[in-house]
């Protein structure tokens, strides 16, 4: 299983200054992957909860700080070399499908082919009216933009004609460096799960601990079988979200259940649980040296 970190993008560790040097020294600590995660506004009186949070305390804290996701991956990729880039998970829904296109193309390009985009449809309704995206269709529009992120990496020339976007025939110069790059999906409901086995590489999920999420992921796999492709071919990418309090022999330990699941990769956020970047990635290193002693 490869392992990784999140980058420093919300509150106490959004310091632009550190991701250049948080990346770096990661990759030469061993961590295979680094990931962000994507937000778009903090509410005052938000219109949802965000899980396992309540109406008097209904987001972490963290979330009132937040970097822009591509822009902290694109600084990562110019200070690494080998670890992969993910992004767990951008809300699709929120971006123009033409431009997020765009986007993650330059980024594959940027990284040399080490972009693993994870894509999700988010949980606050007051966000998708920030952005004038319509909250009740979020999985019909997340559907379109698969399409349109297909067409415009393997086309040429790449026209789409959509329920909610029209691309005339155009000419695609710019092409990502994988052909194209893998497409994890976020969520936990049984469309999702369906969705992943239809037309996704895989399952970009969240560690529970003492629970693997194995039923969720048969569904998967029975849905890949049912659409004729290979069910071993799905990955699984797991965000593991650090509680405040957490020891780092009980990380390793729950790391190690993720890995005795089957997944692929499994990846430390240490923004609720850390005061910054810096002993965000001294535990994490201490979480990765004991995963690996056994």
């Amino acid at each position: 299983m490869r392992t990784g970190i999140a980058l420093p993008q919300f509150g106490t560790h959004a310091r632009p200054e550190l991701i250049a040097g948080f990346a770096r020294d990661a990759e030469e600590a061993g961590f295979d992957t680094l990931w962000v995660g994507d937000r778009a506004l903090t509410p005052v009186a938000p219109s949802d909860v965000y899980p396992g949070y309540s109406a008097e305390n209904p987001y972490p804290p963290g979330f009132i700080t937040f970097l822009d996701p591509v822009t902290v991956l694109t600084v990562a990729a110019g200070a690494t070399h080998r670890v992969r880039l993910g992004t767990s998970t951008l809300n699709a829904p929120w971006y123009p499908p033409l431009l997020l296109a765009r986007t993650l193309t330059s980024l594959d390009r940027i990284s040399g082919g080490r972009l693993d985009t994870g894509l999700g449809i988010g949980w606050m309704r007051d966000e998708y009216t920030a952005v004038n995206a319509d909250f009740s269709r979020r999985g019909r529009l997340l559907d379109e933009i698969l399409d349109i992120l297909h067409g415009y990496w393997t086309d040429e020339p790449f026209a789409h004609q959509g329920p909610q976007w029209t691309i005339p025939p155009s000419h695609v110069g710019l092409r990502p460096a994988q052909s194209p790059p893998p497409v994890f999906l976020g969520g936990f409901s049984a469309a999702t799960m369906r969705r992943i086995g239809r037309r996704a590489d895989g399952w970009a999920g969240i560690a529970v601990p003492g629970r693997t999420g194995t039923g969720l992921w048969d569904l998967a796999r029975r849905a890949a079988g049912e659409a004729g492709r290979d069910p071993d071919a799905l990955q699984r990418h797991i965000r593991h979200n650090v509680r405040p309090g957490a020891r780092d022999e009980d990380l390793a330990r729950e790391l190690a259940e993720v890995r005795d699941s089957g997944a692929d990769s499994c990846f430390l956020d240490f923004h609720h649980a850390t005061s910054g970047p810096e002993e965000a990635l001294e535990r994490g290193i201490e979480v990765l040296t004991l995963l690996r002693a056994g």
